[in-house]
């Protein structure tokens, strides 16, 4: 049996969220939410097709030319949407139509809709879920035999209806057929002046057709976005299952309450997550690594062994068996070489650093390209810039740079050459030099007092 399609509502301009930006396209764990809504609707249909509103050349420019498109200009309701979806539909098959602003869904609850829509020959499903606390949501009400009778809005329902506690999710199945009969006829709601899907489901059962209702088991699912309250209890329950799923698969965690890891995020087996850890983006890491505590990265990809501890790396590359930290920074556009070990209060910006070389501590490394074997002292500072461009420095493979040493570019240091400590090094040093370049150091006998006094005076 072929998939269906799905439409996506994600027109409305999310008033509450208080923000310029569509809410489709807030971010719940890195991804918008409206991103978090089609990765579920890809696992089990077709095609989707989003309809837009509010902001729809932002979500076209992130989410691309890939999906279909239909604007809904004026927001008359969830119907309303629908109706201008319905055009682009098939004739036949089914179609799911979910909220773009409930980004716990996925893509086995989904599923478990479409099978029961399709072994009980619905005309129409319901995506049901049961809350301990109901308050805004439209109660399903069933006749006796289970069936769905239909759906009560809270501000329509009288004290027995507000007690049921089996809510409407907003998500439904539809078989195309009567769904492309009866939806050009669906009344307006006099009272708001919109279109509301949930009328279909009387229009259904009046033309004696069955609508069931599929109660998935875990409510959080239900959960829509409004506001900004709303998105961070959703982000609790998401960052739940990203690190449940993480620690199935073998990645340890010493707390994972305070551990945030976005959905693009890949972990390996064998990886210890440390508390206080931040993992955004695209970031990969690889098997056997020791992240934290405290450590944040963020598009970066990490290979296998390497620890990194209360440091940041931003959209950079840490290679096999590197040593990151503590409190190291690395910017955007680095390549930290396998072995490698960058120390504490380590800057490094849009450098590579070669096989096995050390920045032990205190340091500042920009716009640099560093060989293999490469030892740099304490307070060795690479001067990139002249006040107007940026240039880069060259050391390579096998030099030793002595503590306190300033490498102002642009500067190539040559294989195996050797710069004393304390020096300020402007002009190219050939392969084996030694460098030296500072003040000679003067002793004079006594001076010291005259300049002191006696202190025992004082």
């Amino acid at each position: 049996m072929e998939k269906p399609w799905a439409v996506i509502l994600a027109a409305g301009a999310g008033t509450r969220m208080n923000s310029s930006l569509p809410k489709v396209l807030h971010r719940l764990c890195g991804k918008p939410l409206l991103w978090h809504v089609l990765a579920a609707a890809q696992e089990v249909t077709d095609k989707q097709v989003i309809v837009t509103g509010f902001g729809e050349e932002q979500v076209r420019d992130y989410f691309g030319e890939k999906y279909l498109y239909v604007r809904q200009d004026r927001q008359l309701g969830t119907g309303h949407a629908l109706q201008k979806a319905l055009p682009y539909l098939p004739d036949q098959g089914e179609v799911l139509v979910l909220c773009g602003d409930t980004p716990l869904l996925e893509g086995t609850t989904l599923g478990g809709l479409i099978t029961h829509h399709r072994k009980n020959k619905a005309a129409a499903t319901v995506l049901t879920a049961v809350l301990e606390d109901p308050a805004g949501y439209g109660r399903v009400i069933r006749d006796p035999s289970g069936r769905v009778e239909k759906i009560v809005e809270e501000l329509d329902a009288d004290e027995k209806q507000k007690a049921v506690r089996e809510i409407n999710t907003g998500s439904y199945c539809f078989d195309l057929g009567p769904l492309k009969k009866l939806l050009p006829n669906l009344p307006i709601n006099s009272q708001k002046g919109e279109y509301y899907l949930t009328d279909l489901i009387p229009m259904l059962l009046g033309a004696g057709l069955q609508v069931e209702g599929y109660r998935a088991g875990e409510p959080s699912f239900a959960l829509g976005i409004n506001d900004h309250v709303q998105l961070s209890e959703a982000a609790a329950v998401m960052r739940r299952r990203i690190n449940e799923k993480l620690m199935r698969s073998g990645v340890a965690m010493i707390d994972p309450a305070s551990v945030y890891i976005d959905a693009g995020v890949e972990v390996a087996r064998d990886t210890v997550i440390y508390p206080q850890t931040i993992l955004e983006g695209e970031t990969k890491v690889g098997e056997g690594c020791r992240l934290g505590p405290g450590s944040h990265l963020v598009d970066t990809v990490v290979e296998s062994g390497v620890v990194c501890r209360q440091s940041v790396v931003m959209e950079s590359r840490l290679s096999e068996g590197a040593q990151v930290g503590p409190f190291a920074n690395i910017r955007p556009g680095s390549l930290i070489g396998p072995g490698v070990k960058i120390g504490d209060f380590v800057e490094v910006k849009n450098s590579s650093i070669g096989r096995g070389s050390k920045v032990p501590h205190l340091s500042y490394v920009g716009d640099a390209n560093i060989g293999s074997g490469v030892n740099m002292g304490a307070g060795c500072i690479v001067v990139n810039y002249d006040g107007k461009k940026k240039h880069r420095t060259v050391i390579e493979e096998g030099a030793f740079i002595g503590c306190n040493s300033n490498l102002v570019a642009p500067l190539t240091v040559g294989k195996g050459a050797f710069i004393g400590a304390g020096s300020t090094i402007t002009r190219n040093v050939p392969a084996d030099a030694l460098s030296i370049s500072r003040s000679r150091q003067e002793n004079r006998d006594g001076l010291a007092r005259k300049f002191l006094g006696n202190k025992e005076e004082k």
